[in-house]
């Protein structure tokens, strides 16, 4: 069955063109500036009607103070446990957010990314295919299989010389510190690296803190461990803090890791016991002055009341002045931001831009060579067999002149010692016939680089000009010649174009569209195939498509091939940006870029371009 991805066509009203990849900035000081105006006078007129009333809910309040402060007492030193291990926990898991920030921006791309590059060659598939359906629970233990299975997947994994040198540096960090174990695991769910090595292998596809991680929410838990293999050794009686944290990749924002960090929190835990002893006692006092201070407190209450009310609407003046300064400075910082992404998106575009024209000098190289070998092959030759023409001519000079020096009809010849030597002349009519048909041939190769040159020239013309009017149909064909440089011969480049209108557009970027996914069409044909090109006009919108027969696009690859960074393609042999410039650049042109594709027969990439003509853009004053 066939797979179609599709994007939103984006809406083209502005006749300018904002700059690719990027929507409309947000006024980030307009809405705060409305939101908090309007937040606040909700607040005030909340304030002033409930100062208006305190003096009977207070009235009412010490009725029931009695009776309900007794209740309050007895939960209150087990919510303040409950709220102590909550704290511990959220500390813990802020502390283990921070190391594993730091750990990711110091040991990520050096320790742990070629790790996990190298685990990739891993597979866990004939693990998991052992596992009984039960087993895919996680509160479920693998099987004998299962975990044998695993064992060998973790003695392979232990046998890296990525996981030796890993292993190493997180000992040599960690040492003498609060954590005693760190897990990492990729994106399967595999235990790509512990440090108790008998856990590396481990399938934890299933549980909960690593769905959770993965989805980018941090989940921690505090447990009470009898014995426990930490860094410094086996640990026994110990209370534990362990969290499942998202690693994120800092330039796509995307997780690329799980880790599971482990602290020791048994000190603090055992103060936590001692505190909730300290504050039953403290309770118990404090229930003992309430009733007296309850008189005191109406009073004051009233008195107070006024008071708070300026008070708090000085604080709420002077936090907005404070609040607003930050969100301006925080609006300006925003900005230089959003230009600093653009101008590196547009570095990231010429990058793969020099790519594929390095491609193309190459195959471009070769073109050229093949004319140049034979013309000058031909014009060698052609020199040679000039020499041979000597002879002749000079007896017809001699001829001729004899001739003219002649008045009659009949010219008497005296060959004399001359006769051998014309008598040996082999040259013919049809010498001179197979000289001006090798020459012919050099004239034809001399037009077919003329050919290329014209074409070159006219794909590095369209770097000269930002925006323009043009037809996209030249600008396919001119694409469609300079990539049969580096199409391999076995595919066959077909093209269909319909009338189209000129449109007002960015022609080189387009340019750098249509090759790119020429490129990868040719690339997606293992042996033979065709790439077929076609242009035309639906609903209004200009339609171009690059059609190739080759294995088209798996299920699972095909919701991500626009993202930046994301390839296929083994390491080394492909940036992953190539269709990621290439939707940002269509969007841009408000257009759109869908993708219909079926296994074994091929792909096609639809590009939806509105119709935008000089008349739409802005005139200069």
């Amino acid at each position: 069955m066939p797979h179609e991805a599709k994007l939103r066509l984006l809406p083209s009203k502005a006749p300018s063109m904002p700059p690719r990849g990027t929507a409309l900035p947000f006024r980030l000081l307009r809405y705060f500036s409305i939101a908090s105006v309007t937040s606040f006078a909700v607040v005030a007129a909340a304030l002033i009607l409930n100062a208006s009333s305190q003096g009977a809910f207070f009235e009412d309040v010490q009725r029931k103070q009695a009776s309900f402060f007794a209740d309050v007492q007895k939960g209150f030193v087990r919510q303040q446990g409950e709220a102590a291990r909550r704290d511990l926990v959220a500390t813990y898991e802020s502390g283990n957010v921070t190391l594993t920030s730091m750990m990711s921006n110091t040991m990520w791309a050096k320790d742990f990314a070629p790790l996990a590059v190298a685990a990739q060659l891993v597979s866990i598939e004939p693990c998991r295919a052992l596992a009984d359906p039960k087993e895919k629970d996680a509160r479920t233990a693998p099987g004998p299989e299962t975990k044998a299975c695993l064992a060998q997947v973790g003695a392979r994994l232990r046998a890296l010389p990525e996981f030796r040198a890993v292993d190493a540096r997180v000992f040599d960090v960690m040492r003498k510190t609060a954590v005693v174990k760190i897990k990492v695991f990729d994106l399967r769910g595999l235990t790509i690296y512990s440090s108790d090595h008998s856990q590396v292998g481990d399938d934890k596809a299933s549980n909960g803190g690593w769905k959770s991680a993965m989805a980018g929410t941090p989940v921690s838990e505090l447990s009470h461990r009898d014995k426990f293999s930490a860094f410094e050794g086996v640990i026994e009686d110990r209370d534990m803090v362990s969290s499942y944290l998202p690693v994120l990749d800092p330039v796509a924002q995307q997780v690329v890791s799980v880790f599971e960090v482990y602290s020791d929190v048994t000190p603090l835990f055992n103060q936590i016991k001692s505190t909730a002893g300290q504050t039953a006692m403290v309770a118990k006092a404090n229930s003992e002055k309430v009733d007296g201070a309850a008189s005191a407190n109406a009073k004051e209450m009233k008195d107070g009341s006024t008071l708070g009310l300026l008070v708090v609407f000085g604080l709420l003046g002077t936090l907005f002045s404070v609040l607003f300064f930050v969100v301006r400075r925080a609006d300006r910082i925003i900005k230089a931001q959003r230009h600093e992404r653009e101008h590196v998106q547009q570095q990231l575009g010429q990058n793969e831009k020099m790519a594929a024209l390095g491609q193309m000098v190459a195959g471009v190289a070769h073109q050229l060579n093949t004319p140049l070998a034979f013309s000058r092959n031909n014009v060698t030759l052609v020199h040679e067999q000039l020499a041979e023409f000597e002879a002749p001519l000079r007896v017809a000079s001699k001829l001729a002149k004899l001739v003219r020096g002649t008045a009659g009809d009949e010219v008497t010849l005296n060959l004399g010692r001359s006769r051998d030597q014309v008598a040996a002349l082999q040259v013919c009519p049809e010498d001179l016939e197979t000289m001006r048909a090798m020459l012919q041939d050099v004239l034809n190769g001399i037009e077919q680089m003329s050919e290329l040159v014209v074409n070159m020239r006219n794909f590095t013309r369209l770097d000269r000009t930002a925006i323009a009017e043009v037809d996209l149909n030249k600008g396919l064909k001119t694409v469609a010649y300079m990539a049969r440089s580096v199409v391999r011969n076995g595919i066959r480049m077909v093209e269909e174009y319909g009338e189209l209108p000129p449109i007002v557009c960015n022609p080189s970027q387009l340019n750098q569209v249509f090759l790119n996914m020429i490129i990868n069409a040719s690339q997606a044909i293992a042996g033979d195939g065709t790439i077929t090109m076609r242009s035309g006009l639906e609903r209004g919108l200009v339609k171009i498509e690059i059609e190739d027969t080759g294995a088209g696009i798996a299920p699972d690859v095909l919701p991500h091939i626009f993202e930046s960074l994301y390839t296929t393609k083994p390491p080394g042999e492909g940036t992953g940006l190539g269709l990621s410039i290439a939707m940002d650049i269509v969007r841009a042109h408000g257009g759109d870029i869908r993708v219909r594709t079926e296994a074994g027969r091929g792909t096609t990439f639809s590009i939806y371009l509105p119709i935008r003509s000089a008349a739409d853009m802005p005139q200069a004053a």
